[in-house]
């Protein structure tokens, strides 16, 4: 093997060995730097945009963007009334989901790729079954606590299944679940949008779209304005669950066997873990955990199943990679990324910024801060394949 350069060895041997606490100040300074860098990024854009009246005047050089003046709107559209609160903790407790649907398996020594799939499916098997449940139960009183159990409960088992079958292939015949997974996104959306146009369509509105699901399956906001498509009652379940997968994983066999496959798979093997086993039951926790995302987001935010659906998955896995697959850390996580998202719109709309520079804005925050988990990651998994020594030297 290739010996590892001296200085690439003492980095990756200090970020495998850094605490809780460590990380936690690592992904603090890497959001101050971030924006640091994006405030420069914003200068030059506005150095090279043209406007008719600059923003900012600087050592007598005018710019059409001011940092300031930017940070400050992102601010206000994600944290500045109470219907942009409700936005980003909207998006916040979608990605805790998705997130949640990453960080499980990865804690088993697996990625799970596909929650974007699962969310997708969840979100159409929750609007079907919605709409089969609605007109048995509606006009009576027991309509709401009939229909919003039951469609949980369908965006759930759609997603473990749909989480259970790449957990089987990797189980059963060593199937690369990064590919799987991957792979089965694109096949769930294809489904998706093919049953929606040939059995569930709206004949009433122009495009892919259901009807909508049943008043009483509709999740309302409370302390939060009319229309802020957020339920504080989802927040509360979605912390109380949290903190139930962290005491799964870190107070329970289950658990155990979860983190001891992650950290050593032979060894745990060789000390009675099922392996096939937990690979599959920590697939299917995900796709569950992914499909009531998706449920949520019929129920919550859009009342119903149509193309377009945002990529809440693939932003998940950001958000675990950030809290460090830690789940109580996910809830700060996801707000970062869901005050970005809510405050990118808001510096779209308010200064007129172009969305690219946004996503760049975005990219960078999402660059930086996850930068040092992976290098992280790499330490770890070099340590435990030998190539990485705890003290002194390099391994060949």
């Amino acid at each position: 093997m290739s010996r590892l350069p001296a200085w690439l060895g003492r980095l990756l041997r200090r970020a495998a060995g850094l605490s809780g606490l460590e990380r936690a100040l690592v992904s603090v300074a890497a959001v101050v730097a971030a924006l640091v860098l994006g405030g420069f990024v914003v200068l030059g854009s506005g150095y090279i945009a043209s406007c008719r009246e600059p923003a900012l005047y600087l050592f007598g050089t005018s710019f059409c963007f001011d940092p300031v003046e930017v940070y400050a709107a992102m601010y206000q559209g994600a944290f500045g009334t109470q219907l942009n609160q409700a936005l980003t903790l909207q998006r916040m407790t979608l990605l805790v989901f998705t997130g949640l649907a990453f960080a499980i398996p990865y804690r088993a020594g697996l990625f799970n790729i596909g929650a974007q799939g699962q969310f997708v499916l969840a979100a159409l098997g929750t609007t079907v079954t919605l709409l089969w449940l609605g007109p048995l139960v509606s006009g009576t009183s027991l309509a709401t606590a009939v229909l919003v159990p039951a469609g949980l409960v369908a965006g759930a088992a759609v997603g473990a299944l749909y989480g259970l079958l790449p957990g089987v292939l990797k189980a059963r015949y060593g199937t690369n679940e990064v590919i799987s997974t991957l792979l089965l996104n694109f096949i769930a959306t294809a489904v998706a949008i093919v049953m929606v146009k040939r059995f569930f369509n709206n004949p009433g509105i122009q495009g892919t779209v259901t009807r909508s699901i049943p008043e009483a399956a509709v999740l309302r906001p409370w302390l939060f304005p009319t229309g802020s498509r957020f339920s504080v009652a989802v927040l509360a379940g979605t912390l109380a669950l949290v903190v139930g997968f962290w005491w799964l994983l870190n107070r329970t066999t289950l658990g155990y066997d979860i983190r001891v496959l992650g950290r050593q798979r032979a060894a745990a093997v060789f000390g009675g873990v099922d392996a096939a086993r937990t690979t599959v039951l920590s697939m299917t926790i995900a796709g569950a955990v992914a499909g009531l995302g998706g449920a949520l987001y019929v129920m919550m935010v859009v009342g119903r199943w149509q193309t377009g659906i945002p990529a809440l998955g693939f932003d998940g896995i950001a958000v675990s990679v950030l809290a460090g697959n830690n789940p109580l850390a996910l809830v700060p996580s996801g707000v970062l990324f869901g005050a970005l998202q809510s405050g990118g719109l808001a510096i779209n709309f308010q200064l007129g910024i172009p969305r690219d520079l946004v996503e760049v804005l975005r990219g960078l925050v999402i660059l930086l801060v996850a930068t040092p988990e992976l290098f992280r990651i790499a330490g770890r998994y070099l340590r435990r394949r030998g190539r990485l020594r705890p003290a002194g030297g390099e391994a060949g």
